[in-house]
């Protein structure tokens, strides 16, 4: 039986004789295994970030890039770390004992996934509140008449008269100039900034806690800490309703949509091909950066999933199937975004470049600004932060799964402690809740953007991504790292997977990466806002909390082992 079958490959065989980790439960059936990879990976990015880049990017000709850049970087990898964990049946640090020497890839992983869950678990509070606040007869960011608006919020921006740019002085409404009609604002961005945000002037003043949004924070952290608490045995179920859900919201919301009037409109700005866009470096920057972001490489959150596996399951074809439904859901996801704000655009009279968002901006504004102008608006909105709640949550679950797997195979063995499992998922969540404090006041936005910006960006996912590939195929050996596959899955996979890990990715990967660093931009909020030099001081801290740990790792193992300097290297990197 499996059992069985785990005790007779409990060495590794051959040339390096290392140990695996017996005695480590699996998936009760393999698809909880593809809902949990499809929950972790398909998440917000795809709704809200991939659909901009298109648009900005050329449309329907920046799918050459990206799936150019999917075939070369993002399935190799996303194979490698699935396929790593299976065989090695370990968390993101201990599958790095193939190459102890490289051990800190590991570590680096976690800190860059612990990051990710103390941040990213905001989104989710700010949805579940818009998701609250979505069961009025009347939106409340759909109005003026609020305690949090301002006297020049207004409701109502489109006029006839006003088109012409040199009627600035007309009246446009009662008591209103064209002037004053463009220097408004709208309600949803002062519910958005004084009302969810209570957004202060800068980084230096954090002003009060937001006491509504510490009950959201709350109530999403206990919702994650119940569905982790059991392992895998749980988690595997969950993500059935939570992985499928948000496609069924997605299929209405695009129905309803394509109905929409200026929905044609908006569908053609999303895909019409502008084949200038592809002599442009930026166009494959974005697309590298995308694909890791998306398909959740470098975090260590899929090695842990995959160590779940049965040992002969076959991960190779899961890989190729799981990229498909990533990508797809990126693509189909555009047509839900811009057939609703072609209508937007159409129903305000502007050109949709001016209301299409990125990030926050298009969940937190384009949309809810979307929505109230459709009737029976409350019903459309709840159904929307619904669906985004869902796509966050098993993200987060996933993600803190991934780092407390990590943690616990520093301490194999049944006798450490009966409920040690349920103990590190509370402290894992307790210290996160912790730092999210600092993310609930009025300075809150600008601590949420130096982690989005910095602790977990395309630069750290590609530094950790280049090494993976590096350590593989050049320390362990790309064809002792395939011989293994065919081990495990009954046949040798196409030898393109040898060519990415050796060669082509790393290089991909180390072109993006530096590519980021010569173009660097400090971190602004809304283009308007320059950070002070203290928070891009914590800013690059954060990044290089993790980046370091490679290089430091290897050195304090170099300056520990024993040995003359020729046979140390030898001896730590198991040749």
């Amino acid at each position: 039986g499996e059992r069985g079958e785990r005790k007779s490959c409990g060495r590794l065989g051959g040339r390096g004789g290392l140990t695996r980790y017996d005695e480590r439960e699996t998936w009760t059936r393999q698809m909880d295994f593809i809902m949990s990879c499809v929950g972790f990976a398909v998440g917000l990015g795809n709704v809200w970030r991939f659909p901009y880049l298109c648009y900005k990017n050329g449309g329907g000709v920046f799918l050459i890039p990206y799936l150019l850049i999917v075939l070369v970087g993002g399935i190799p990898i996303f194979f490698l770390e699935i396929a790593l964990g299976q065989f090695m049946k370990a968390g993101s640090i201990n599958v790095w004992n193939i190459a102890p020497l490289f051990k800190g890839l590991g570590y680096a992983s976690m800190v860059i996934v612990f990051f990710c869950n103390t941040y990213y678990i905001m989104v989710l509070a700010w949805g579940f509140y818009y998701f609250i606040k979505s069961f009025n007869s009347v939106l409340p960011w759909s109005t003026c008449d609020n305690e949090w608006n301002t006297p020049s919020c207004i409701e109502f921006f489109r006029h006839p008269n006003c088109e012409n740019g040199s009627l600035a002085n007309a009246t446009a409404a009662p008591n209103l100039t064209c002037l004053q009609l463009a220097e408004g604002h709208s309600p949803i961005v002062e519910f958005w900034e004084n009302k969810v945000l209570g957004i202060s002037e800068g980084l230096d003043h954090p002003g009060r806690m937001n006491w509504e949004m510490l009950l959201c924070l709350v109530a999403v952290w206990i919702l994650v800490y119940f569905c982790v608490w059991k392992g895998v045995k749980s988690t595997g179920k969950i993500v059935y309703f939570t992985a499928t859900f948000p496609y069924v919201v997605l299929v209405i919301l695009f129905i309803r949509g394509v109905t929409l009037p200026g929905a044609y409109d908006g569908i053609m700005y999303y895909i019409k091909p502008d084949w200038s866009k592809l002599g442009e470096a930026q166009v494959w920057i974005d697309a590298g950066t995308q694909i890791f972001f998306s398909y959740a490489i470098g975090l260590g959150a899929l090695t842990a999933l995959g160590s779940y596996n049965r040992f002969n399951n076959d991960c190779y074809r899961d890989a190729f199937m799981l990229a498909l439904i990533n990508s797809g859901t990126s693509f189909f996801a555009g047509f839900v975004v811009f057939s609703i704000l072609g209508f937007m655009a159409a129903e305000q009279g502007v050109h949709i470049s001016q209301v299409a968002e990125s990030g926050p901006g298009l969940a937190f504004i384009a949309y809810p600004k979307a929505v109230s102008l459709m009737p029976v608006a409350p019903v459309w909105a709840a159904l929307f932060f619904f669906m985004l709640l869902l796509l966050g949550l098993d993200s987060q679950f996933v993600g803190v799964e991934g780092f407390v797997t990590g943690m616990l195979d520093l301490y194999p063995g049944r006798s450490y402690h009966r409920y040690k499992r349920e103990i590190a998922v509370a402290i894992c969540c307790f210290l996160c809740f912790i730092i999210d404090l600092s993310m609930i006041t009025q300075g809150g936005m600008y601590v949420f953007q130096l982690f989005d910006y910095y602790s977990a960006s395309g630069m750290t996912l590609l530094w950790q991504a280049f090494w993976e590939c590096i350590v593989v195929s050049w320390v362990y050996g790309a064809d002792r790292f395939m011989d293994d596959v065919a081990r495990m899955i009954g046949y040798r996979p196409f030898p393109w997977m040898k060519w990415c890990w050796s060669f082509i990715t790393p290089c991909v990967c180390m072109g993006i990466f530096l590519f980021h660093l010569v173009n660097y931009k400090p971190l602004t909020y809304n283009n308007v806002y320059v950070y002070p030099w203290w928070g891009e001081v914590i800013g690059w801290c954060l990044a290089l909390s993790s980046m370091l740990c490679i290089p430091v790792s290897v050195l304090y193992k170099l300056f520990r082992a024993k040995g003359s300097f020729k046979q140390v290297p030898r001896l730590l990197l198991l040749l």
